[in-house]
This record gives structure tokens, sequence and C-alpha cells, in this order.
């Protein structure tokens, strides 16, 4: 591992001014390209102290062996060199938007003489109209069938072609009038092309025009009496507009926009981009990518931005798209502060005005909102397959193993957060994962009792909990005496189960204890808990911490922290662990406060204690309700008498706790 301050140059000898850096490593080669509207500034945050970074970023600048720049005179000189560096170079520790290739799209290669319509997966190449790209392949053969019937073009391959063109007989979809039959000479070259034509045009948003002539077509051949062919128009006109119906009106006629929306936590982030042509969403994408240092939504608008239509404009200079790769506007849910000089550089690769925008209300807006849903779900699922990887949940407990040194890999672990509001209401939850799994049977939720010494603080909870927990596991797991000894001592050939309920047989709730102990936090939570289970003589669980700010790993009586790879799978399984306590803890804490809300008009009510409070609300069903109700009503209830019911009329209805002198 490199020592940054070896190759950082002087502070003075780095301009203010706008420009591009890029980081190499001891061969050479270029890791990382960034821009800075002032590299000094820029330049000299990547040489702090190694403990702040980020853990990418102090990955990037341990391997890294020299760091080079290039002043630019404008921030949009600075984003198109950005671009070209990361294009020419492939900086490892860059995120790349790159063109999925495992997104499909509709190809027509209007390159060959009779144009062929098929879906396809790759690069692009020149003579080729893509239209797309799909979420799935099945859509798009699903709208070319439906197609097909209006615009009957070739869809195999040139062996296909060339066989029945040789034989002198169409295949299939020629009998059933899906194919023009060009092979058999059933249409001329030029026809077939402006079959193609006409499809393309279909597809790249001028409909209303071909459903505006199939309807007129369809009023002629009525009027001559044509119902064979007027029919045949019908069924036409019937698969155009089944087709439009796939493809829904989401904004206004002649809309040509893409909505980006993100979902993204400290180390990695969603992006879904829906395609919008016409007013019709022509093509949907998405990707995951992780974050190389920390990036707020701003950040990561502007680098999509400038990565992704950078490359889709040099994809469209390799193909022959029907589609302009650059919008008129993007709908964005942040605008970057280069947001200016974006839209200048982005209206130089479209060659007019480009709009970045942020939907405020209507139409768009709703459309962003639809967009950012599929982003969260996208992200939901992501992490859903590495979650359920039986892989990957190996690999990430052998890592935890190896990093934090243990005996064995955890293959139980649970984790302990705290929840309250400025110390009120306090909770906490455990949680329990087996093989890298939630174990939900096993959840427990502890109420924060207050302790003298230290008060409600985190640390002081944390190993209240982990105090109420552990006496909990000796209890439960301490030897049962051997039958008709009262030492304790067990009789030759006499059976001891140990953590085993007698009248169940099944395992106490407490009984087992895990490999390893994760509290949410640094190093005064882990010293705390790690004191907890010393005092009780506990020494086969281990204990660590996992701090969200730099998601750095804390053991026990260590001055550093553990940090693992931002990529590993063994610091996304603890952070899976933390964030399920979290939520586990933030659900029972706005249910405590919920109930103590409910019931906080009865408080101090003299004579009404909790089992009358809850009598009563569950009666009632409300405090409004109970409210409206008579003292006779009341008093009729089990365990309540008139008395108690005058004090309870006379506190909600005075608006205080208890009665009035003059009540009494």
């Amino acid at each position: 591992m490199a020592d940054p301050s070896t190759y950082r140059p002087a502070t003075g000898t780095i301009p203010e001014s706008p420009g591009v850096y890029r980081f190499s490593d001891p061969r050479g080669r270029v890791i990382y390209v960034g821009k800075a509207k002032s590299l000094r500034q820029r330049l000299n945050s990547y040489f702090a102290d190694l403990s702040g970074l980020h853990p990418r970023t102090r990955q990037m600048v341990t391997t890294a062996a020299k760091v080079e720049w290039t002043v630019v005179g404008t921030e949009v000189e600075a984003l198109q060199l950005e671009y070209n560096w990361i294009k020419e170079y492939d900086p490892r520790f860059n995120v790349r938007y790159r063109d999925d290739k495992s997104y499909p799209v509709l190809a027509a290669t209007m390159h060959e003489e009779y144009p062929r319509l098929h879906v396809y997966r790759g690069p692009r190449k020149k003579g080729v109209r893509y239209f797309g790209p799909y979420a799935h392949a099945w859509a798009i053969r699903e709208t070319l069938d439906l197609l097909l019937r209006v615009f009957p073009a070739r869809t195999c391959s040139s062996g296909v072609f060339k066989r029945h063109r040789q034989i002198g007989r169409p295949c299939l979809l020629g009998y059933i009038d899906k194919c023009s039959a060009p092979c058999v000479g059933k249409v001329t070259a030029d026809e077939h092309r402006d079959i193609v034509e006409g499809f393309s045009d279909f597809l790249s948003g001028r409909t209303d025009r071909m459903v505006r002539h199939l309807e007129r077509e369809m009023a002629e051949a009525s009027q001559n009496l044509e119902f064979e062919r007027a029919a045949r128009l019908r069924d036409d006109l019937g698969a155009l507009r089944r087709a439009l119906e796939k493809q829904a009106v989401v904004l206004g006629d002649g809309t040509d926009a893409d909505v980006v929306a993100f979902a993204e936590d400290e180390l990695e982030a969603a992006v879904q981009v829906f395609h919008v042509r016409g007013g019709r969403v022509r093509g949907q994408r998405g990707w995951v990518i992780d974050k190389v240092e920390p990036t707020d939504t701003e950040q990561l608008v502007e680098r999509f931005v400038s990565q992704f239509y950078g490359e889709q404009h040099a994809l469209a200079g390799a193909a022959d798209d029907a589609v302009q790769p650059v919008p008129k506007e993007i709908l964005v849910p942040v605008l970057p502060a280069d947001g200016p000089a974006l839209e200048r550089w982005l209206s130089g690769l479209r060659g007019s005005k480009v709009g970045l925008r942020v939907p405020q209300r209507g139409d768009k807006k709703d459309l962003a909102e639809t967009v950012a849903r599929n982003a969260r779900e996208a992200f939901v699922q992501h992490k859903l397959r590495r979650a359920g990887d039986l892989t990957a949940r190996s690999a990430a407990l052998q890592e935890i193993q190896e990093n934090l040194d243990l005996d064995q890999a955890p293959l139980r672990i649970e984790c302990i957060d705290v929840s309250h509001v400025q110390g009120t209401d306090v909770v906490a939850s455990l949680v329990v994962f087996e093989d890298g799994l939630a174990r939900k049977s096993e959840y427990r939720r502890f109420e924060i009792r207050g302790t003298a010494e230290g008060g409600h603080s985190d640390v002081a909870s944390i190993a209240q909990v982990v105090r109420r927990r552990f006496k909990r596991y000796l209890a439960e797991t301490a030897d049962d005496p051997a039958p008709g000894t009262g030492s304790g001592e067990v009789a030759p050939g006499d059976t001891v189960r140990t953590g085993i309920d007698p009248e169940t047989g099944r395992p106490k709730k407490f009984a087992y204890p895990p490999n390893l102990l994760v509290v949410d936090g640094a190093k005064p939570q882990v010293d705390a808990a790690a004191a907890e289970l010393a005092e009780l003589g506990i020494t086969d669980v281990a204990v660590c911490g996992l701090a969200k700010r730099l998601e750095e790993v804390w053991l026990p009586d260590d001055d550093d922290p553990v940090i693992l790879s931002r990529t590993s799978e063994g610091l996304y399984l603890l952070q899976r662990v933390r964030d399920e306590a979290h939520r586990f803890a933030i659900t029972y804490h706005r249910q405590r406060r919920s109930q103590g809300m409910t019931t906080s008009a009865l408080d101090g009510v003299p004579g009404l204690g909790p089992a009358r409070k809850q009598a009563l609300l569950k009666h009632f069903g409300s405090v409004r309700k109970l409210r409206a109700a008579g003292v006779e009503e009341i008093a009729g209830l089990p365990g309540f008498g008139p008395r108690t019911a005058e004090t309870v009329v006379a506190a909600l209805q005075g608006g205080s706790g208890a009665p009035t002198e003059g009540g009494q």
C-alpha cells in the first residue's frame, strides 16, 4: 500500500483554476479521473488524514503513485475533457454508465437490400436503426408480432432468406400475411423498403399519421363496398392501437424527454431512465453502480448526465439511430451545481437547445415519481439478489472471520440498535441472522430502564441490553440438576439438557449465544458491550461495532478501526444486519410513541391505572369517543363505579388530568 505523501505535489504548485486531474498507479495506468472548479482545493482533499477518507477514496489514493492535471478555461471544457479521458483510459475507480449490452433493442438493417427487423443485443453498427432499449426481449417480440400485420417486413435471418429464395416458396409468415415475402418476389426491393420505412416512422413517434391513413382507407373501402378489404384494414387498425396501448401516452404529444431517478445508500446507487419520445415511453433502462467517493444526488446527476449522454452521442456516430440520443429535455430529481455548463455541453452534442429540469407539478412530476419507484424497486431487488446468493453469503461469512480474526465463521450474528427521540421513549432491538439470513422469529425488543450512572445515553443503553440479554442466556443455559440431587451434581448416567425447556422440549428464548455480537456504533459502544460480557464471564462471543458515517468496523480495545473493502460481501452482510436492527428498533419506537400519545389524555387521572386505561380504550375505541360518553355509560363497565366515571369525565371534558375541587 503506497503512502500518498510520497507523491503529493506541493500545495503552491497546484493551480486554483478549473481543470481535470488523473491519478495513475506505479505502472502508469490511469486509475481515476475527475474534474474540479479549483484543482488546488480538490486535490488537497485527497491528501487529508487517511482515516477520514471514504473507504473507496482511501483505496484509490493508496493504490496511486502519481497525480497529474490539465488546466482548462471553462466548465464546459472540463466536462468534455473529463468524458474523453474516462473514455480513453477506462479508469478502474470511475463509475462507468456504459451502454448496457444486456438490454435488447429492435433493429432494422437499413443497409441491406431487403431490410430485416430483429431483436438485437450488442454494439451499434452503421446503417442500422435501433428502437428501444426495452426491459425484456419478449416485449419487443410482442410489439413486433402486432405490427407485422400492418408492416409485413422480413424478420428471417440471411440464411433462411437465401434458402427460401432458392426453393421459390415463402415461409409460414409469408402464408399468413405477416411477411410480404420479398424472397419470392411478392414485393419489389423498393416496396419492401417502404414497408420498413413506415414501420420505422411508426416506432419513431409518427403514429397519428399512420392511424389517420388507415382510417381513411377503411372508410373509402367501405364506401366502395369493398367489405373484405375494409375488414382487413379494421383489423390492421386494431393491431396498431393495441401496439399503442403498450406504449402508453404519459406526456403531451411531441414531448421529447428522458426522465432520470436514483435510489441510493452510502455505497451504491440504482439509476433508472425512461425514454419518452412523442409523449410515449419508448424505452427503459437501469443500472446499479458503486459509489467511488462520498457522492450526493447532485453529483450523481452530474456524472450520469455527462457520461451517459456522451456515450450515447458517440454510439450514435457509429449507428443510424432513428431516435436522437440526446433529448430536448432531461428531467432529473435535483439540479447539479454545474447545471448551466451541462446544458451548454448537451446542447453542443445535440445541435440545439437542451434543458435540464426538475419537474414541479403535473404529468411530468407524476412520471418522475413513477421512475423513482422503479429505481427503488430495482435497488431492493439488487440487494435481495445479493442476500439470497448462497455463494455470496458464504464468502461474506468467510471475509468477516478473516478480517475480524475470529476462530470460526460467525454462523449466528446478533445486532443491537437503540432508538429514541432526545432521550425519551428509549427502546432497543436485537436481531438475529443465521447463515447470513434473517431469523425473525428470534428478534427481541427491549424497553430501556433508567440508570443512575449513565442516564439514557446510547452507550449506557447498549450496555444495559447486553447485560440483560446475556444474563438471560446464563440463566437459561445453567445445568439442570439431575433427579434426586439437591446439590446440582450430576450422577453418572444422568442426562443434563442445557438451554432446553423441559415442558416443551424446545430451546429457550435466549439459550443460543451468537458467534458475533454487532452493535450500532463505534469504539465507545463496542467497549461498553465488551465490558459487560467480561463482567458476566462470557469469553466465547466476539464483539464488533459498525459506525454509520464511514462504515468502519470497530473492535474492543483497538484504537483504529478495521476497514473492509467497500465491495466486500462481508461489509455488505454487516450493513444488512445493522440496517435490519435499525428498522426493527424504529418500528418499535414508533409503536411505543403511538401508544403513549393514545393514553396521554388519561395520564394523571386518580384511580386510573394502566389496566383501566386499556379497558376504556378497548371498549370505546378512541379517546374522542370516550370524551363523548356519559358518566352512566362509563360506570356500567366492569371495574368502574360512579365516582371513577365522574373523575374520568371531569378529566377529559375539563382538559386536565384530575378533577378540580368544584368537581369533587
